[in-house]
């Protein structure tokens, strides 16, 4: 078993070897790229067992190629193990199928019927030609939670298209709120749709968990990338609905909060995020320009809202006048929210980002490798970091040749 080899603050070697608030349960993942890989990895990192089906025919999960970068052993030989992949697929291990074959097909089954949970991202009805979609098998494994992640989802006029990150920011509408006024639609700087939507198919999960420990049944979970990205468009999805006024791309500046955005110091940016009156007139103090916080145009954020680019007129040039250090320190004696704009060698150069866990080191097959953390942490039953990303089909062997194939050693 490989294991960690950075342990959280305050843990024992103890707490890394199967202790988990999902521990025992059994995963069966047969999805690839980010988001069903983003949902089992979550659910692995909370204690469940993972088995993750790889297509040996291909070289496995896509992102194994999206790279570089890729671990490479003590000789300088790549890996399979791009940053891509290993993003998503800690605490997995991998088994090598053809699906479309009789026996591949026959050994999904077999694990099926010991799974508790399925994560599928084909196309709708894919599986149905291996007999593998959920109406194949919930007859025969009536207690299996089958959770099918899809573009569309499994209805609709869509339901057929591919989905990917990049086509669910622009269809879902993120992308038309995302980049400068005048600029052009600008997705995310990383695969945030993928991400949400396996962080929703990890809550609808463990909510399909709890009905089945009520009552032994299982249930399909059928989710579109799309819809996870209207569903948090949040506060300018409602509005739109609510007005009917679609709304415009403001680049760092937001919707219905001034000022709130990123400010050019003398030396560097700097993100302000003055979100009631008591602190604005706190940050007008700092500038100088207490007379402001009293002025009918700028005392209430409704007022500054209506006369955004007249404030921003006043505000630039004056922070102009102090450093970037100067505002934060400012900012934060006065109780009012700022930062820096920090590039990822600042970030995991950070403290607090040590403190918190947030970037770990563990032993893979082809060598070391550096990871994100989880974010959750639990008084009770913390997070375990008990395999590195695995290379494809690294324990088909093991895991099909057992009694029991969910078994971890």
């Amino acid at each position: 078993m490989d294991a960690s080899n950075a342990l959280p603050n305050g843990w024992s070697e103890a707490d890394n070897l199967g202790h988990g608030a999902l521990k025992g349960i059994k995963v069966l993942d047969l999805s690839r790229i980010l988001a069903g890989p983003t949902c089992t990895q979550l659910l692995g990192d909370l204690g469940a067992i993972v088995v993750k089906v790889e297509n040996p025919n291909t070289g496995g999960d896509d992102t194994r190629q999206w790279g570089p970068p890729y671990v490479t052993d003590a000789d300088g030989e790549r890996s399979d193990l791009s940053a891509y992949f290993m993003a998503a697929n800690r605490n997995k291990r991998s088994i090598a199928l053809d699906i479309a074959s009789a026996e591949g097909q026959a050994q999904i089954r077999r694990l099926a019927a010991e799974a508790d949970i399925l994560v599928e991202n084909f196309k709708p009805g894919g599986l149905a030609k291996y007999g593998l979609d959920y109406a194949s098998l919930r007859t025969a494994f009536p207690h299996l939670i089958y959770c099918s992640i899809s573009g569309y989802g499994q209805t609709g006029p869509n339901r057929s298209k591919p989905g990917y990150d990049l086509m669910a920011q622009g269809y879902g509408g993120l992308m038309s709120l995302t980049g400068e006024p005048e600029g052009q639609p600008v997705k995310a700087g990383v695969g945030i749709a993928d991400v949400m939507c396996g962080m929703y198919a990890t809550i609808g999960i463990l909510a399909a968990l709890h009905h089945k420990t009520q009552t032994g049944e299982g249930q399909q979970i059928d989710l579109a990338l799309v819809d996870a990205q209207v569903a948090w468009l949040i506060n300018e999805g409602v509005a739109y609905l609510n007005t009917g006024e679609v709304p415009k791309r403001r680049g760092n500046e937001h919707p219905s909060i001034v000022p709130y955005g990123l400010y050019e110091t003398s030396d560097a940016h700097v993100i302000l995020a003055v979100g009631n009156d008591s602190q604005f007139r706190r940050f007008m103090e700092f500038l100088g320009l207490e007379g402001l916080a009293e002025d009918p145009r700028f005392a209430t954020n409704p007022a500054r809202l209506t006369h955004r680019d007249t404030l921003n007129d006043i505000l630039i040039p004056a922070l102009r006048r102090f450093t970037m250090d100067e505002v934060i320190g400012g900012m934060e004696a006065r109780k009012v929210p700022a930062g820096p704009v920090q590039t990822l060698d600042r970030v995991f150069a950070t403290d607090q980002v040590e403190a918190r866990d947030m970037a770990i080191e563990m032993q893979s097959g082809a060598g070391p490798v550096k990871l994100l953390g989880n974010p959750l942490n639990f008084s009770r039953t913390p997070v375990t970091y008990r395999h590195a990303p695995p290379q494809c089909g690294a324990a088909t062997d093991e895991i099909l040749r057992a009694e029991d194939p969910f078994a971890e050693t």
